[in-house]
């Protein structure tokens, strides 16, 4: 895989604990520009609040991130500490601080072992000719069970392009920027207030469409670097060749978050929620989330339930317009429910054996009007309370 103009780089630190890379670099040889979208958690972690008055100007050189410690709620040693990692890896590359960001995943509340960092970052320049973004996708894992990539390649006047994108996230997944990250990186020469609209927008369509259990992290952060060095005419909004991108993007992000629901803590189910005939997109949105964010529906998911009811019951307090004698609803395509009734005993055991499948999906019609939205989701099982029960031990 060729991005011109990127070095990787991932390294142990033993940040929480020895035996697996958890220091990882992302690094553009050329100012890059960059957009990026962050939590909308009022609880922000340090070096969240560093990135976002940096990536303010658009451009930068490049990202350090470090998982297994948040440096969340770590006050002002919080702040000192994401600066000074930053001016570390800034001052080895020969390149200004403010060019670079910092993202971190992982405990919350406990300072970040600084001595241990510092110790790391020789070795973090030193594989920046050796690492692969693979390895990022490594070592930016926390509960994740399998790391998270995805790619594709594009040409522009002529020159093609690459277009890669990392994530990590297993828990702790209802990103509303939006514990998720994800970086993308592409050497296509894009204009970048399109870029700022581009990702905006796309994140909006696939990370903010995805749920394993509702809770949105203090860490959130989603970016996308372009530094142009694929040599192709810069892509402008309302080219062909601004579609073709836009495309690769919205694939990657989507693919890539896919990959999230899939591996969520305990997941034993991947579930697509359809809501279909609202009012609005909008009405739409809320009536999917609320029944991928329901603790009754998930666990009736886990256990093979097809209880058909609390989905309906979602849909109403979800504070979409319902016309309760009006909405259908579908596993797959079993019709559980026709025009607000029950469609019987038959339907009962064809919808039962639906939910037996590891993938399937749930279609809910409010005939009301031509909004729709898609939300994916996963069960919630035993498995995920004992993980987050023990997360810190």
């Amino acid at each position: 895989m060729d991005i011109k103009g990127f070095k990787f780089s991932a390294v142990e630190a033993a940040i929480k604990k020895p035996g697996r890379l958890d220091l990882a670099l992302i690094y553009s040889e050329v100012p890059a520009t960059v957009a990026a979208v962050f939590t909308r958690n009022k609880v922000k972690a340090a070096p969240l609040l560093l990135s976002i008055e940096r990536a303010l100007n658009h451009v930068s050189r490049g990202v350090v991130v470090n998982s297994g410690n948040a440096n969340a709620c770590t006050g002002r040693q919080g702040m000192s500490d994401a600066i000074e990692t930053a001016r570390l890896v800034a001052d080895a590359l020969g390149v200004h601080e403010d060019s670079l960001l910092v993202a971190s995943t992982g405990v919350i509340g406990q300072p970040l072992p600084m001595e241990r960092i510092r110790n790391a970052i020789p070795d973090l320049i030193g594989e920046l000719s050796r690492s692969t973004l693979a390895d990022v996708a490594q070592a930016i894992m926390t509960t994740d069970t399998f790391p998270k990539m995805e790619i594709r390649t594009g040409e522009a006047g002529g020159r093609l392009y690459t277009i890669a994108g990392v994530a990590k996230g297993s828990g702790m997944i209802m990103p509303n920027m939006a514990t998720m990250l994800s970086f993308l990186v592409t050497d296509a020469a894009v204009d970048p207030s399109w870029l700022v609209e581009l990702f905006s927008s796309e994140v909006d369509r696939s990370f903010n469409c995805i749920t394993v259990d509702g809770d949105t992290s203090t860490n959130d952060t989603a970016l996308i670097m372009a530094n142009g060095m694929a040599g192709n005419p810069e892509i402008f909004k309302g080219t062909p060749e601004a579609a073709i991108f836009a495309e690769s993007v919205r694939n990657i992000l989507l693919s890539l978050g896919k990959q999230i629901v899939r591996d969520g803590e305990g997941a034993t189910k991947f579930v697509e929620i359809l809501v279909k005939g609202a009012l609005s997109d909008s009405d739409a949105k809320k009536a999917a989330i609320s029944i991928a964010n329901s603790t009754l529906v998930k666990t009736a998911f886990f256990g093979q339930d097809a209880n058909w009811g609390r989905i309906l019951a979602a849909v109403g307090y979800s504070g979409a317009e319902v016309d309760q004698d009006l909405a259908d609803l579908y596993f797959d395509d079993v019709a559980m429910v026709k025009n607000g009734v029950f469609a019987g005993g038959e339907a009962e055991s064809l919808g039962s054996k639906v939910l037996l499948k590891k993938d399937f999906s749930v279609t809910v019609d409010l005939q009301l009007g031509t909004g729709s939205a898609t939300v994916f989701t996963s069960d919630l099982s035993y498995e995920y309370v004992k993980i987050n029960a023990d997360y810190r031990t």
